[in-house]
């Protein structure tokens, strides 16, 4: 979601080198493997429970220790809140989609751009089908609020 605030000179860059490291980590820990995450779906490797562990410590961290520090961001000026997020059938049905998409491909979308920077051209198939079912998800969305919208003029 798009602040009111203007966005501080450095704030892309730093998107852009905060998304290098990730996808860095992702390649240096072989998260960015499809057999790796398919081994650990399997209960073959768990591997991917530690790092995925290691993340959610720091990630915790983090969370708990900025709110502290600062009131706001510092690079955008906006207030620290939580989002709420309630649980109704889209948060369940589009989990569900990401779930087996996931588990029959073996990655999620950001270990898929990583992927492609550790050779895997394969994985473009799976790109090609999450910018698919994005687009679609996205003119689903749209007919739905259409729909609203007419029968909310309609009254």
């Amino acid at each position: 979601m798009e602040s009111q605030h203007e966005h501080h000179p450095l704030f892309m860059p730093l998107v852009f080198v905060g998304g290098l490291i990730f996808g860095f980590g992702l390649g240096f820990s072989h998260m960015a493997q499809p057999e790796v995450v398919l081994n650990f779906l399997q209960f073959a490797d768990f591997g991917l429970l530690f790092v995925m562990f290691g993340a959610a410590v720091v990630t915790g961290i983090t969370f708990f220790g900025v709110k502290r520090l600062r009131s706001e961001a510092p690079l955008t000026g906006v207030t620290y809140t939580r989002r709420l997020k309630t649980l109704d059938r889209n948060v369940i049905f589009g989990g569900g989609i990401f779930g087996i998409g996931w588990g029959l491909s073996g990655i999620c979308p950001g270990a898929a751009y990583a992927s492609l920077g550790v050779g895997n051209v394969v994985i473009l198939y799976g790109i090609a089908g999450m910018f698919v079912g994005a687009y679609l998800q996205g003119v689903w969305r749209s007919s739905l609020a259409d729909r609203g919208a007419a029968a909310s003029s309609a009254d």
